[in-house]
C-alpha cells in the first residue's frame, strides 16, 4: 500500500458443468471486492484460458443466458456448419466464441462495491467444458 493505494490478487475456481454454459460469478466477485478493502477503484477479471471468456449480461431471467449459449452454436456450431475446421482437438468453435466474449473485463468500484447496472451480472463463459477453470481478479484503488 502506497499512499492508501492498494492492490489484492486472487484466484477463483470455476467448476462447468457442461460443454457450453454461462456461469453466474457476480457474488464470488463481488465478495472479492469486499474483502479487499479498495473503496474506490477498479476490478480486474481475467480469464487465462483460449476456450473459455468472461462478459457481463443479465442475471435475472435465466432464459438470456440460455439463449445467448443457444445463439453462439447457431452462429458458430462444433462442427463448423459449411466450413471445415482445420484444427485437430475439434473445438475450434470454442476458440471463436471465447475470442467473442473475450478474456477480460474492467469493472469500477464506488463505496466499496462493483458499479453494475441493475440487472447486470458477471458472467464466465465456458466453450469446451466440462472442466475445472480459474478466474484471476485484481483489485486496486483506495
Amino acid at each position: 500500500m502506497i499512499d492508501n493505494y492498494m492492490i489484492k490478487f486472487e484466484e477463483l475456481r470455476v467448476k462447468t458443468p457442461k460443454r457450453e454454459i454461462l456461469v453466474n460469478i457476480t457474488d464470488d466477485i463481488s465478495r472479492i471486492v469486499r474483502n479487499s478493502a479498495v473503496n474506490e477503484g477498479v476490478c480486474r477479471i481475467f480469464v487465462p484460458h483460449t476456450t473459455a471468456g468472461i462478459t457481463i449480461n443479465e442475471n435475472a431471467d435465466p432464459a438470456v443466458v440460455i439463449d445467448i449459449i443457444n445463439f453462439l452454436k447457431i452462429l458458430i456450431p462444433q462442427s463448423g456448419g459449411q466450413y471445415s475446421f482445420r484444427h485437430r482437438e475439434g473445438n475450434s468453435d470454442a476458440h471463436i466464441k471465447s475470442s467473442l466474449t473475450g478474456p477480460s473485463l474492467d469493472i469500477l468500484i464506488h463505496n466499496g462495491k462493483l458499479v453494475l447496472g441493475t440487472w447486470q451480472g458477471i458472467m464466465f463463459a465456458e466453450y469446451d467444458g466440462p472442466r475445472n477453470r480459474r478466474v484471476f481478479i485484481q483489485v486496486q484503488g483506495e
